[in-house]
């Protein structure tokens, strides 16, 4: 057992072995939990190769939300395949789905009728922490959503590693427990630990968990992992604007208009595009609602 200023560990289970009721019960309690052979060493390895161009030509971040040395490569399903294969992974998408899935009851004129709603990508963003990158603030996912803990469940996330990752090279850190606090509870870094992955491992945990990239103290590795955010498949836009009114129809019209359509970003990132607001990014618009990201 821990001491009592020892932050608990992440429990260890191993894909080929636990169920998604398993994963579900230790999610539940913990917030979180690390899968190991999630994915072969030969699905890490052709997803490493499908992204080294792409974090070649990140250029950083602007903002600070991430160190400027770590590079990331978005939109994964769009350039890799072998990405697609993960993010359909069965296991991860059996309990993504106990967690995410949505059920609701209603009448429709004197017929009751159910309807039941299952996840969707919130976000495919994979990360390449480089020697000398600090550590990231410790943080919730789920304020992209202006969530109130406790409000209920809203994403679940599964990083996955396609380096070895240790705490030393930036591996993830999490506090176990923390989606259980309130809102007004302050994360500090000495609750947190650090999730080690070998390639192919994964931490699969809740966007209500706390939680960080580490900072790489080494001088020559470099940590990359993949991360697979889920979301509620109903918050989204019951109309689709982006196909109704895309990008080349939705350029002649004014700012205003086009932020009600979608097209801007809702603070803190919800809405980004290759990290960027799209008003700028497709527009060129830069005013005082224009998120820097």
């Amino acid at each position: 057992m821990p001491s009592a200023t020892e932050p608990p560990s992440i429990v260890r289970v191993n894909a080929k072995t636990t169920t998604p009721d398993a994963l579900h019960e230790i999610i539940s309690r913990d917030g979180g939990v690390i899968i190991e052979n999630l994915i072969s060493s030969d699905l890490a390895s052709r997803i490493r190769s499908d992204l080294k161009p792409h974090f070649e030509a990140d250029q950083g971040d602007a903002s600070g939300f991430f160190p400027t040395t770590t590079r990331r490569a978005t939109a994964l399903l769009g350039i890799s395949d072998a990405c697609v294969e993960l993010a359909l992974n069965p296991l991860y998408s059996a309990v993504a789905e106990k967690f995410l899935t949505s059920e609701h009851t209603y009448w429709l004129g004197q017929e009751q009728r159910t309807s039941i709603s299952k996840p969707q990508i919130s976000s495919t963003v994979a990360f390449r922490v480089q020697p000398g990158s600090k550590a990231q603030g410790l943080h919730r996912d789920d304020i992209d959503y202006h969530v109130k803990n406790g409000e209920g469940g809203m994403m679940m996330e599964c990083v996955t590693a396609i380096t070895k990752t240790t705490r030393e090279n930036g591996a993830t850190v999490v506090i176990p427990g923390s989606h259980t606090w309130g809102d007004e509870r302050c994360p500090t870094d000495e609750e947190a630990v650090a999730a080690e992955l070998n390639p192919g491992e994964a931490l699969i945990f809740l966007g209500s968990t706390y939680h960080a990239g580490g900072g790489n103290v080494t001088k020559d590795e470099a940590r990359e992992t993949v991360g697979i955010f889920l979301c509620k498949g109903v918050y989204r836009q019951v109309e689709n604007q982006y196909f109704a009114v895309p990008p080349e129809t939705a350029k002649r019209l004014s700012p205003k208009a086009q932020r009600l359509l979608g097209y801007g970003i809702s603070p803190p990132f919800c809405g980004f595009m290759n990290y960027k607001d799209p008003m700028g990014l497709f527009f060129g618009v830069k005013d005082d609602e224009t998120v820097v990201i």
